[in-house]
């Protein structure tokens, strides 16, 4: 007997493992399981994947559906993992919860460098591994350093065509193949998905804001992420969008939506924020936005490339000078989005859709970042990263770099070897001290 075990934490990935297994991509099996996982910080109150709108659609590609939380409850999917003496043991206590017995066991898993992904491929540890991409994380380099007994055993990594022309880094330390997952099977599965949510507010051609919670992942504060949902109103308008539906995060406070409501008054703007937990695709099919605002949600690379909206950003440049640590996996996907996408004030670029970066330029851009993010994980990429940063760095694309980064690695662009000395001389250090107190106390 075979079983297959695909562990999902969203429903975007449940449709994308869906369309996997309606174009072919995995072999028959005696029997399928759907793992799911809630990963949001407190899981008691938030909605899991499978009493989401939509997933009994999707159910029907699997004989069973498991819960992750339970299984390894009181511990939390996102902070636990086995340790190594136990993995025998937690082997025999799965396969008898779950009814596995000795069948032959393939995985099919999202985030295979963190938990629960890591995890539940060390409890199987004969098991292959196929990785299948949740979003833009996968054009970027592996964000931890895996062990070989993991990865070594992943086979290939499926992944969605968001971006034509660019092959994923993540994993290919380990020679893992990317297989792309037919973009015709998945808008397919989401076809399906289009009647979901019947709540949802009848409005035609609107302007769609994605809202992504990034405060709760540390990158922006609160306060300054509702101002960044301001911008993407105040933009919206000022192009001459007065229906606008904002899609917050499923997380997000309530109060966000208050602040944006008061500023959708002063502004004359017909506001509707939604509060039903539907895939940002459901709304592309049902409302045919006018136009798709966000950050760096993956959301707008599917409204561009599967839908053929018009799509604009607002917020990558703070966001590519706050990520820390360099090697932040959200680097990757904040770069993609902002050398793709125009700009939300440049009214000309959102009209005509121009990107600032061809395909063939932002794959080069993109693999000298990954090697800047992660260059022991990376090295054969330092050749193409100096070649990239002696011809193409300029004031424009320093944004995706950071000097000290760029020093500490010796590459183009970073302080001179000779100087190299300056950064950690304590002398120095109290000098450029008391002279940045003598200029704030004359400028006062």
């Amino acid at each position: 007997m075979t079983t297959q075990i695909f562990l999902a934490s969203t429903l975007y990935g449940t449709a994308t493992l869906a369309a996997a297994l309606d174009s072919g991509c995995f072999d028959a099996a005696d029997r399928r399981i759907l793992l799911v996982s809630n990963n949001a910080t407190t899981p008691e109150t938030s909605i899991p994947v499978d009493a989401m709108p939509g997933f009994d659609t999707l159910r029907g590609r699997f004989d069973d559906v498991v819960s992750w939380n339970e299984t390894i409850f009181p511990f939390h999917p996102g902070g636990w993992g086995p340790r190594p003496d136990d993995t025998p043991m937690w082997e025999r206590y799965v396969r008898l919860a779950w009814g596995l017995g000795d069948d032959d066991v393939a995985l099919a898993v999202e985030s295979i460098q963190v938990n629960p992904a890591l995890g539940v491929a060390q409890i199987f540890t004969d098991a292959p591994v196929t990785v299948y991409a949740d979003g833009l994380m996968s054009y970027g380099p592996t964000r931890n350093k895996i062990d070989p007994l993991v990865g070594t055993r992943v086979e290939r990594l499926l992944h969605l065509d968001l971006v034509p022309g660019l092959t994923p880094l993540l994993l290919t330390e380990f020679g893992v193949e990317p297989e792309i997952v037919p973009t015709a099977a998945f808008t397919k599965v989401l076809a399906e998905l289009v009647d979901t949510g019947d709540e949802l507010p009848r409005i035609e051609e609107p302007a769609v804001l994605l809202g992504q919670y990034l405060s709760a992942l540390g990158i922006l504060s609160p306060e300054e992420e509702e101002k960044l949902h301001v911008r993407m109103l105040r933009g919206a308008v000022n192009l001459g969008h007065t229906r606008v539906v904002f899609k917050p995060h499923p997380s997000a406070p309530a109060r966000w939506s208050r602040v944006l409501e008061a500023e959708a008054d002063k502004l004359g703007a017909d506001l509707t924020v939604l509060d039903t937990p539907v895939l940002a695709e459901v709304l592309y099919q049902r409302m045919r936005p006018e136009l798709v605002v966000g950050c760096f949600s993956t959301g707008l690379l599917t409204a561009s490339a599967l839908y053929g909206l018009p799509v604009a950003r607002v917020g990558t440049e703070l966001l590519l000078e706050r990520l820390t640590p360099y090697e932040n996996s959200n680097r990757v996907p904040v770069t993609i989005v902002d050398a793709l996408l125009p700009e939300l004030t440049d009214r000309a670029a959102v009209h005509e859709q121009r990107a600032s970066m061809q395909a063939g330029a932002l794959g080069e851009l993109v693999r000298a970042v990954g090697y800047a993010m992660q260059p022991k994980v990376l090295p054969e990429l330092r050749g193409e990263a100096e070649r990239y940063l002696a011809r193409h760095l300029n004031p424009h694309t320093r944004r995706y770099f950071k000097k000290r980064r760029l020093t500490s690695l010796a590459l183009p662009g970073g302080v001179p070897s000779q100087l190299s000395f300056l950064p950690r001389n304590a002398t120095v250090r109290r000098v450029a001290r008391k002279a940045r107190s003598l200029k704030r106390a004359v400028t006062r």
